[in-house]
């Protein structure tokens, strides 16, 4: 474990306190494994037990060592959407246009980046009302912040808008003929589509990729579920990242079938483990599980933010991503394992030069 690994407190806006530390840039995954001379599965996997400390270092195809028969993999199976489009002012000047989240009444969640290098570049300063130009005689029109973009918003900068869209075709062929997958600073090249999937996506809508599920491939979700581990699919598309400002996680459409809902409580009732792909299926979940841990099925948009007063229901472990210093995530993640577990699984990632972001290592949380 490095010496000098050093963890401290922040607190965002909000009050919202997560863990702060410094990921070096080397540590940050630019390109998928497969770029890398590596399978999906051949990623790297941490093993952490929160009831003792125990750390153990692994690769991802070994999985099905550390699941049990009976236990419960709930996976969201929202599929990524080509959610970035380029986009025009009515004086010319070029944009970058992110889709983040379906309303209801057809509005939309979008952010608008400069150009420059939209991976990077500042939020542009749009003014309520404005219609930008996006290919094919596509609009966009920005009708007013995002209720979590009012202090930036007094600031003078707001990351999101509602929205609504004019499109020349369905969204989903007009995506295919004019988007691209959204990406990060860290992500030097433009990679396709394909690379930001799952493999058992079955509705696309999520604007990122839900990352924590990347790893599986078709011949290790067959050895799971010959081993006897049931996989419990719903859907929760998420949003757009707040890499800059780590505001709160905001309004998220889920749905969690009634054959989910069962298999989690007949899980819990016979002691078995649940054991979430993602903090996306966490979210979803946790919304449908009321105060005495019985979930049930349903659909909306969640705006539930979980942190360790709130404290989990339904979950007992979760396969998920290593986070960035400051995320919003990590107050979850305390809330699965405690505060002090995650300094120490986090100090072991930093030490063996585990990789982040949606195509770096995976971290296995279980009690």
């Amino acid at each position: 474990m490095m010496a000098d690994t050093a963890f401290t407190e922040f607190v965002n806006n909000t009050g919202m306190r997560t863990m702060n530390f410094d990921l070096p840039t080397s540590l940050e995954a630019g390109e998928p494994p497969e770029a890398r001379g590596l399978s999906r599965d051949a990623v790297r996997l941490m093993v952490s037990h929160y009831g003792t400390d125990q750390v153990r270092h692994t690769r991802f195809r070994e999985l099905a060592c550390f699941l049990n028969p009976g236990d419960v993999l709930v996976i969201n199976t929202s599929g990524t959407m080509n959610a970035a489009l380029p986009a025009t002012r009515a004086d010319g000047t070029p944009l970058e246009l992110h889709l983040s989240t379906r309303l209801p009444a057809d509005l939309w969640v979008v952010e608008v980046r400069q150009l420059a290098d939209a991976a990077t570049a500042p939020f542009y300063e749009a003014q309520a009302g404005e219609t930008l130009h996006l290919p094919g005689s596509g609009s966009v029109t920005l009708l007013t912040p995002h209720n979590s973009c009012q202090r930036l918003a007094e600031n003078g900068r707001v990351r999101l808008w509602i929205a609504t869209l004019s499109l020349p075709e369905p969204l989903s062929s007009y995506l295919a003929a004019h988007g691209f997958p959204i990406r990060y600073s860290y992500v030097k090249e433009q990679w396709p589509l394909a690379a930001y999937q799952t493999v058992y996506a079955t509705e696309f809508g999520s604007a990122e990729m839900p990352s924590a599920g990347r790893a599986f491939t078709p011949e290790l979700v067959t050895k799971l579920v010959a081993q006897g581990v049931q996989i419990a699919p719903l859907i929760l598309h998420t949003g757009v990242a707040s890499l800059e400002e780590h505001e709160m996680p905001y309004e998220e459409f889920y749905r969690v079938p009634a054959q989910t809902a069962e298999m989690v409580n007949r899980a819990r009732q016979l002691g078995k483990r649940v054991i979430a792909v993602g903090t996306t299926a966490v979210r979803a979940l946790e919304t449908v599980t009321d105060e005495q841990g019985i979930t049930r099925p349903g659909e909306g948009w969640t705006s539930l933010v979980i942190t360790p007063q709130r404290g989990l229901r339904a979950v007992d472990g979760l396969l998920t991503g290593l986070h960035e210093p400051k995320a919003t995530h990590l107050a979850m993640l305390a809330a699965l394992a405690g505060q002090e577990h995650l300094r120490i699984t986090y100090a072991e990632a930093l030490a063996r030069e585990y990789l982040w972001h949606e195509f770096g290592d995976l971290h296995l949380i279980l009690p």
